[in-house]
């Protein structure tokens, strides 16, 4: 099933990471997520934690059907696929998609953080994001490109409105969209979060990765837009691949 076409746009919300420590409450990539008093981290099915891919401020997301208000949250298992289930990517175990339509500030990190439980490879750190940062967000168009067009093939690298960390738009894939090759997933055609490769300079002209998804991959979670509509983050595909 062919979902774009070439040169086809969507509008988008674009994700820049920066260096400024967010709070529990506010947007966010890696690092403590918002818990509420009577939460816990939420677990796969051995008891494992998940650790906080990010999560997202919604009433500063304006893109149709998505939440206007409320905090929504991306878990991944800190394990050397990022929890994700190869054989049914929409098995929510090793991720979760939580929604928080109310936020309570009387919440502290400290009190999260006494929740936490390290887990077989915390200490090795294999979640796709290397620390915490904050997130600014901008209006802006993805654009499809079907790199099969010979007319590409001088690209010496992927054009900027194909790729990067977005809400909304078309998506980006170093390998293969799932959906095309897997039954019944074309219903998953609201792309939530794109999570791409992400480096970052620092004031000395140094350079590190912040995102790194394998070898240079991207991460994508993607649902229906009527459960978009209703609120219910139940049923979501999750994907990521890498050169």
């Amino acid at each position: 099933m062919e979902f774009y076409k070439d040169g086809e746009t969507k509008p988008c919300i674009r994700l820049e990471l920066t260096n400024r420590n967010p709070t529990i409450f506010e947007s966010k990539a890696g690092g403590m997520g918002y818990i509420p008093h009577d939460g816990d981290f939420p677990v796969d099915k051995n008891g494992s934690q998940l650790r906080l891919l990010a999560q997202i401020e919604c009433e500063k997301i304006h893109l149709d059907d998505f939440p206007e208000k409320g905090l929504l949250q991306f878990w991944v298992l800190n394990d050397d696929v990022s929890g994700m289930d190869w054989d049914n990517q929409t098995n929510q175990d090793g991720f979760r998609v939580i929604y928080y339509p109310e936020v309570d500030k009387t919440v502290t990190e400290e009190e999260i953080q006494s929740k936490f439980i390290k887990n077989e490879y915390d200490d090795e750190n294999m979640m796709p994001v290397y620390g915490e940062f904050g997130l600014e967000f901008s209006e802006s168009i993805s654009r499809y490109y079907d790199f099969a067009d010979e007319k590409y093939d001088d690209l010496d690298e992927t054009p900027d409105d194909a790729c990067g960390s977005i809400i909304g738009g078309i998506p980006y894939f170093t390998q293969t969209d799932p959906r095309e090759y897997k039954d019944g997933l074309e219903k998953y055609d609201y792309l939530l979060f794109q999570l791409d490769l992400c480096v970052i300079q620092n004031e000395d002209g140094t350079h590190y990765d912040a995102v790194l998804w394998g070898d240079s991959g991207v991460g994508n979670f993607f649902i229906n837009t009527e459960k978009l509509k209703n609120l219910d983050f139940s049923d979501v595909l999750y994907n990521w691949d890498c050169l």
